[in-house]
């Protein structure tokens, strides 16, 4: 029995290496704003082979529990402190996945204000156009932007669209 709960054991630590070099990979290449279906993939197969191995781990512990040898001990000890390390390093990629992602988010947000304000300075379309090309923007983003905490520049952003608008629509008119 503990052989067979070993050997599961390492399959499933095998299996999630593989992932979390792969996952490692997108994670220091990845800065586009939004998850892809691959990455979703990838993530839900990490979590799910976690899961897998807590419940070999679990096996394992109510079989020591129940009388078995004090090596399978040693090696149940090794497969928990194992399933730890790959279970902290994934949280830790996921986290910084997300924050790269939100970073980029934010940075798209502030270039798409600055062509706004551009094309505002240069007289291209309308205020109204402009004013709603920047709400769609931040309409766009919220969802991303409330939850990890950036809403703070988007009100700033919003704010000054409603003081400059002001002098953008009396310059207009002067023309």
């Amino acid at each position: 029995m503990s052989q067979i709960l070993e050997k599961k054991a390492r399959k499933l630590e095998a299996q999630l290496d593989e992932q979390m070099n792969s996952y490692r990979r997108v994670v220091s290449t990845k800065v586009t704003t939004k998850n892809d279906t691959s990455e979703n993939d990838l993530e839900s197969g990490i979590d799910r082979l976690l899961k897998q191995l807590q419940q070999v781990n679990s096996q394992m512990q109510a079989w020591v529990s129940s009388g078995g040898s004090e090596m399978v001990s040693h090696t149940l000890t090794r497969h928990q402190e194992i399933l730890q390390d790959l279970t902290q390093e994934f949280y830790r990629l996921r986290s910084s996945l997300r924050a790269k992602q939100e970073h980029a988010s934010l940075l798209e947000d502030f270039r798409e204000f600055d062509r706004t304000r551009l094309d505002l300075e240069e007289g291209v379309g309308s205020t109204e156009q402009a004013l709603l090309k920047e709400n769609a923007s931040i309409s766009r983003s919220t969802g991303q932007v409330w939850h990890g905490g950036w809403w703070f520049p988007h009100i700033l952003l919003f704010i000054l669209d409603l003081l400059v608008a002001p002098y953008v629509c009396v310059d207009e008119s002067l023309n």
